[in-house]
């Protein structure tokens, strides 16, 4: 059985690539969890942080199954095993462990040189790390992004919504019966509390709703309680955001607007919360509200990784200013090109394959853009 390692970028950009081998043993460096868990209080994009609970909601149900660092079986076939770096085995010179990229490289480094009956390949779509891990011997394999790119996630974002209304109508009335239930159980007197949160909400009910539904609720009984709780208003709309994210209800998209403005009323200065906010003014229809808020934090901050790159995609798809869409990603793109951190380059590779959609769109409609071939995917090849 061949070995299979997973960088963090890959798991990031599809995270059933689990199950994608079913003739291996696929092995995630503990590094890498480590760094998708920074995800719960890292400022990246909505999408992002979901794929990155997808991994970890993946893990935790396998995890039931037996245990993950002595590795089990996967349903479709293959093995899946965690590996913790180990600090007193040797490294090839040149290798620091207080680099992420390099306690990766040496976890498949240090499981490729204890037993690889049939070779070990590491999966990664960074080119640093493809390149040091030649330098190492290592077998290295590039994963295409697939449906977990950005033109998923911009036809999530600007397509049309799917969901039908009356659904997310019924959504939003059974949610708010469970925010009612929450809100006067927890003022009933007398109660034990044996079978309820801190919440009031019965805990076995609460245990069925998702993680986001369940940070939607404690956010909304924390406001109840008190309606300026900083941290709480700023749960709340980030909950809202990623639900919206993976339902495309605009319904949510408001009503995360009405929670970040809320927030933005206490904490006017914070950039990443403001370039939320105009993401769900964006898909709310409201594309002149989106671009002023991110050219707000960009005058604020001209670095802003996410305000620059959100602020072309609103060029592109909200105005059709293809020139001016075209300027702004690759302005991204120069704005991360020297970080090696692997939530940036994933970024990275959502813009320059945003940046080839758009140039093609352009061309279509009679529209040359001056774009550096350095910008487009194939650069980073």
């Amino acid at each position: 059985m061949r070995t299979v390692v997973l960088d963090t970028n890959v798991l990031l950009s599809d995270p059933s690539v689990i199950f994608s081998y079913p003739d291996a043993e696929v092995i995630i460096p503990e590094t890498v969890l480590g760094e998708i868990d920074k995800l719960k209080t890292s400022r990246v994009d909505p999408d992002l942080r979901f794929r990155g609970r997808e991994v970890s909601r993946t893990l935790f149900e396998l995890s039931e199954e037996g245990s993950l660092v002595d590795g089990l079986d996967l349903p479709d076939g293959g093995r899946l095993r965690v590996v913790p770096f180990e600090a007193e085995v040797s490294l090839p010179e040149g290798m620091s462990t207080r680099n992420p990229d390099d306690r990766i490289l040496a976890i498949a480094y240090q499981v490729c040189s204890r037993s690889c009956e049939e070779g070990l390949t590491l999966v990664t779509n960074d080119l640093n790390m493809l390149l040091k891990a030649q330098t190492l011997g290592l077998k290295v394999e590039r994963r295409g992004e697939g449906d977990a790119s950005l033109g998923k996630r911009t036809i999530r974002w600007f397509g049309r919504y799917r969901v039908p209304l009356t659904i997310l109508a019924i959504a939003l009335a059974v949610f708010a019966g469970v925010v009612i239930l929450s809100i006067y159980t927890s003022r009933l007197a007398g109660g034990n509390g044996a079978t309820t949160t801190a919440s009031g909400v019965p805990t076995e009910f609460r245990d069925l709703l998702s993680a986001d539904y369940r940070d939607l609720l404690d956010g909304l009984v924390a406001l109840e309680e008190d309606a300026d709780d900083v941290e709480a208003l700023k749960q709340v709309a980030d909950a809202y955001s990623t639900i919206n994210t993976q339902s495309g209800g605009i319904a949510f998209a408001q009503k995360g607007i009405e929670y970040y403005a809320k927030y933005l009323g206490h904490v006017p200065d914070d950039g990443d919360a403001r370039t939320d906010m105009a993401v769900l003014y964006f898909v709310s229809g409201s594309t002149d509200r989106a671009i002023q808020e991110v050219t707000a934090v960009i005058t604020a901050d001209p670095n802003h990784l996410e305000a620059n790159f959100n602020l072309g995609i609103f060029y592109w798809q909200g105005r059709r200013a293809y020139e001016d869409a075209a300027r702004q990603i690759m302005t991204a793109i120069d704005i991360a090109s020297s970080s090696s951190d692997p939530h940036t380059q994933l970024i990275v590779q959502d813009a320059r394959t945003a940046l080839q959609q758009l140039e093609n769109e352009a061309a279509a409609a009679g529209v040359t853009l001056d774009i550096d071939p350095k910008y487009l995917p194939e650069a980073t090849i």
